[in-house]
This record gives structure tokens, sequence and C-alpha cells, in this order.
């Protein structure tokens, strides 16, 4: 099979006909039940209202819902996403959508941002000014923001491994394509799992990787748990409670992702509800702007395989060794440091906020943007 490199501009523009049956599917919505309990003196104890202890509740997949069919604008955000140069290109037999949006600024560095899931590209919607077109005068950067292979705009995967080290590689290629002979890497979620592999597989380009997470888990020796520090001992029970109470989406999409794909290809409000358990701290407008892309695209079935991908990858053993910098946020999954220097062996930056969410960009934006650039211009 041949590789076509060519790098095409892309512009969304979704058939009325497609925004005409989703309209028609959330009007026929058939609504699941719940229990009738009340919440109104109930205590908050973990991330989550008391309302959200069995999921998702009804009363918010019906409020958004409304939202979708009353006052959203699909439109309005096709113009705004499109304002921004979009193209697409094959890598590897895949297609790959990207936004590229350029600096006016001689010294920007380049930069590629990974999104991670449920979102798409559009999770740095909100950074392209202020890292492109800084006011006050600090590093600005080119940006190369790529949707995930099987996600949003990229369209469905057609084979198997699409996993974090494949997409790095198409990373790799994508940046050599677009001229780029120096740049970094920043991710967030699946992200973060992605970008460190970039710095892996093209050490002698990347400039440094940084991410929101470093999802480094202890190894089940017992040594490794040896005098703790009470904030880590902190740490750790966070961790044990997500994937205790709140990780079952991704276990379901390590292990059969399928099963869930067939009932959110046929039900939008199902498609929302799925990726609301993760992204319910965001905006409305975001959250369904990202279940209308997911919807339009159909990729809700393939997204989910990149779960299942990566979980059964041959997985590398030695650390990775690009530069490497850490902002971790207040309420999020905080790594403990020397597990992380166990499978990174070049942390150079590690800053901890007291504020912002696992989603950055949309509640402490102002925070990322500054460790950015402290970080690729230190």
């Amino acid at each position: 099979m041949t590789n076509n490199t060519e790098i095409r501009p892309f512009r969304i523009d979704i058939p009325q006909a497609d925004l005409d049956d989703l309209r028609s599917r959330l009007t026929r919505t058939r609504w699941a039940n719940e229990l009738d309990i009340d919440y109104t003196d109930a205590v908050q104890t973990g991330p989550m209202p008391p309302e959200w202890e069995y999921g998702v509740p009804l009363s918010y997949v019906r409020r958004l819902t409304e939202q979708w069919l009353t006052s959203y604008d699909w439109r309005a955000w096709e113009q705004r996403l499109n304002a921004y140069p979009q193209f697409v290109t094959e890598i590897d037999g895949q297609n790959v959508h990207f936004f590229h949006v350029r600096s006016a600024d001689p010294d920007a560095i380049p930069l590629i941002l990974t999104h991670g899931w449920p979102n798409t590209s559009l999770e740095y919607f909100d950074l392209i000014e202020p890292l492109t077109n800084p006011q006050d005068g600090e590093q600005a950067f080119h940006l190369v923001i790529p949707t995930v292979p099987g996600f949003g705009f990229s369209g469905p995967t057609k084979d198997r491994g699409w996993n974090r080290y494949r997409v790095a590689a198409a990373w790799a290629e994508l940046m050599s394509r677009l001229g780029y002979e120096r740049y970094g890497a920043h991710g967030n979620d699946g992200g973060s799992y992605v970008s460190p592999e970039v710095g892996r597989v093209d050490p002698e380009h990347v400039i440094g990787v940084h991410v929101t997470q470093l999802f480094s888990f202890p190894s089940g020796d017992p040594a490794e748990l040896e005098n703790l520090t009470e904030e880590e001992q902190g740490y750790l029970h966070f961790l044990q409670f997500f994937n205790e109470n709140l990780g079952a989406y991704a276990k379901l999409q390590e292990q059969a992702p399928q099963n869930i794909a067939h009932a959110l290809a046929d039900s939008p409000t199902g498609q929302l509800a799925w990726i609301a358990q993760l992204l319910s701290t965001c905006s409305d407008e975001h959250v369904l702007t990202n279940a209308t892309i997911y919807w339009l695209t159909n990729t809700a079935a393939s997204s989910a395989r990149f779960y299942y991908e990566d979980k059964h990858a041959e997985h590398p053993k030695e650390p990775t060794t690009a530069p490497t910098a850490l902002a971790s946020f207040a309420f999020d999954f905080r790594p403990l440091r020397r597990f992380a220097e166990r499978d990174h062996a070049n942390i150079v930056s590690w800053h901890e906020f007291d504020r912002g969410s696992h989603w950055a960009t949309q509640d402490a934006p102002d925070l990322l943007v500054q460790d950015l650039r402290e970080f690729f211009v230190r």
C-alpha cells in the first residue's frame, strides 16, 4: 500500500440532514429510570456530588439534552472551529485531522498538543490565542493540535494497534512533514501517555515533554511503599478511590469496548451521558460540543478502542529520557515522584498547583500556559 503524504486543507461542514437526524433522535429519547432518592441534606464525601452516587444522574442528562435541543448552536461552533486552519493527512494508513496555527513571532517554538478521552482537539481551543499570540511579550508557540486517530474528525480507526506508541510515531511523522526540526510535546489525560512516547520515539527532534499527569503507579513491590509521607499516602488513597469508584469506563473500554459502542452509536443521549461521567465539571457548552463531535463522526467505538489497544500493547521496560515537566493540578490524580522517576529518568520540572482539575485547559488555563512557557524557555 502506498503512503499518501499529502497534507490537505480541511473544513468542518456537517450536512444539515445529519443535524436533523440528531435532533429527531433527541426528541425521541427514552429516558433511563433511577431510584427516587432525596439528596437535599446529603453531604458530599468524594469528588462527585451525592446525586452522582450511581453514576450520571437523570436530572443532569435531561438538562443538557434540553439545551442540546433548544439553545445549543452547532453551526456557531462549526464557524468558530473553522476560524483556525485545519488539515488532514494520511499517516500509517489512517487519516489524521489537525489544527495548525502558526504564530507571527519568528522565535515561536513548535508545540504539538495531545488531547485525552472523552475530549477531542477542542480541549485546547481556548489556549490557541494565548499560546500563539501572547499579549505580554512572553514566549509564543506554533501549535499543532491533532485529533487522535479514532477520535472526532480523524474518523474511526481501520485496523488494530492504535495505542499510545503508534500515535506517538504518527505525531513524529506529522511534525516532520510540517518541517519542524525541533519541537515540544504536551499532553493531558491520554495525551499524557502519548507525549512521553513522542520524546522516546523522536529524541533527536523533541526538545522537551510537558504533561499534566505522569501515570506512574506502584509496581507491587512492597518496598516501594515503605516510608511514604502522609502527603504521599493521601495521593495513593485518591488513586485507590478513583479506581474503585470512578474507573468503570476504563475497565470496560480496556476489556470489551464494543459492548458499549452499539448503544452509543444509536443514542446521542447515551453518548452525552457516557462522556459526561468525566467531563461534567466542564462547561455545558464544552460537554455538548464534544458530544456533538463524537456523535457526528460516529467515533464512540474507535475512541474506546484506544483503551483496549493500549492495555494489550507491549510496554517498554526502560524509562523515558527526554527532558520532562509535570504540571499537576489540585483536583486531579497526583503522581508520587518516586514512582515517576522510576519511569521517567529526566524530570527537570515538577509543579503542583492549588487549583485546577483534570481538565486544566478549562478551569486553570492561565497556570497551564505559564507553566508551558517557563518549561520551554528554561
